[in-house]
């Protein structure tokens, strides 16, 4: 009876050996072959599965889901360049772009708008002093360009033929007896008639009085007004012509009334007219004391130097004005928002993509740029753009 048991056991225990070597893979049975077949099957079983699948699809179906795998095991190298990925995705979603408050050297600049006039000092009428009848026209059209002592007309006036006659006795009777007032006088008499002194000399020189009169230019310049045609008459003190000179003109600009506060501080003034490819400095010369009621403006007299009369009275010119260049605390004109008659800033906080709205004071700088006065710092980053979102968002969220 324990020899029975004792081999029993023995069995058992080759029996469990045996089995052991199977799963271990050491068996090499029919029988241990086909539970060694197990694994492969195991192993190829998901390949054939995902060829299957993979015929069984559309090629756009595959290309789909090859371009989902290739970017699922796409990795950032870092930290720095999964942030960066991170901020462009932000932008791109939200397209808000950021810029720095910064200083920089800069000249407060304003531009207007006025038009050229001549300039009062150089417009001149020619007036008779005395009544004539017109011989011979020269200046026979408008806008005629005459020189500084051009002869303009010839005429006859019996009043000035006379005082010719009175100071051609004078001389011939101061000849034979000194009489140096008569003559004196007789000679005072034609030029208080406007007599040239070219026509005087000649009446000393040649012992002749001539009949005929002439008028000459006062000034060189543009014939504006003509009021004389060949054989007109004029009496005593009528404008016969105006002559206006063009070497120096006015520009009259336009100043709304808030920008009266800031003209002491403009120093530099360049005019350009459309049409005239050159640029003008201008020399501040009057602020009109009235305003325009019409316009609600006032007027700011300006002088240029027109020597080659590129500017014609009349013309419509746009004015840049500039102070002194100074360093400013400066931010661009599209990162500010006017809100209930105040300044607001979107500012960026430490957490990204989160801004908060500021209050702020600015001061028109130019055409790009706003100076701070109060509200920012240098170095700070506000939103450049999106500031209709950034407001909206502001509002509903109900932050101001």
């Amino acid at each position: 009876m324990t020899r029975k048991l004792i081999l029993l056991l023995a069995f058992f225990t080759l029996a469990a050996q045996a089995e052991m070597k199977c799963e271990s893979g050491k068996c090499t049975s029919g029988k241990e072959t086909g539970t060694k077949n197990v694994p492969k099957k195991v192993k190829t079983a998901p390949k054939e599965k995902a060829k299957s699948t993979s015929a069984a699809m559309t090629p756009e179906e595959h290309a789909a889901m090859l371009k989902k795998e290739k970017q699922n095991d796409i990795k950032p190298n870092s930290k720095k360049e999964q942030e960066k990925r991170n901020r462009l995705v932000i932008e791109q979603l939200f397209s808000v772009r950021t810029v720095k408050v910064k200083r920089m050297k800069a000249a407060k600049e304003q531009i207007n708008y006025g038009y050229i006039v001549v300039e009062d000092s150089r417009r001149v009428d020619v007036v008779s002093w005395y009544e004539g009848y017109v011989e011979t026209l020269y200046a026979d059209t408008r806008y005629k360009k005459v020189k500084k002592g051009e002869a303009l007309a010839k005429v006859y006036s019996p009043e000035v033929y006379k005082a010719k006659q009175d100071y051609l006795n004078s001389i011939r009777f101061n000849a034979q007896r000194s009489v140096p007032g008569m003559l004196r006088g007789a000679k005072e008499k034609l030029r208080l008639l406007n007599v040239s002194p070219k026509e005087i000399e000649r009446i000393t020189a040649t012992g002749k009085a001539d009949e005929y009169t002439t008028i000459y230019a006062p000034i060189s310049g543009w014939i504006f007004k003509k009021n004389l045609n060949q054989g007109s008459s004029f009496k005593k003190q009528e404008t016969l012509f105006e002559i206006v000179n063009l070497e120096k003109v006015w520009l009259e600009a336009k100043l709304f009334q808030n920008e009266l506060k800031t003209l002491d501080i403009l120093q530099n003034f360049t005019v350009r007219a459309e049409g005239v490819p050159a640029e003008f400095k201008a020399k501040k010369a009057l602020l009109y004391p009235k305003l325009d009621t019409k316009e609600a403006t006032a007027t700011l007299r300006l002088l240029i130097n027109n020597t080659k009369e590129a500017l014609k009275p009349g013309m419509y010119a746009k004015v840049y004005a500039s102070g002194q260049a100074k360093t400013q605390l400066v931010i661009p004109r599209t990162a500010a928002m006017r809100k209930d008659g105040k300044w607001y800033a979107f500012i960026a906080t430490a957490f990204k993509g989160e801004y908060e709205p500021v209050q702020i004071e600015l001061v028109p700088l130019d055409n790009q740029y706003f100076t701070v006065k109060k509200g920012l710092s240098e170095g700070e980053n506000i939103v450049n753009n999106a500031l209709f979102m950034m407001d909206s968002d502001a509002q509903i969220n109900s932050i101001y």
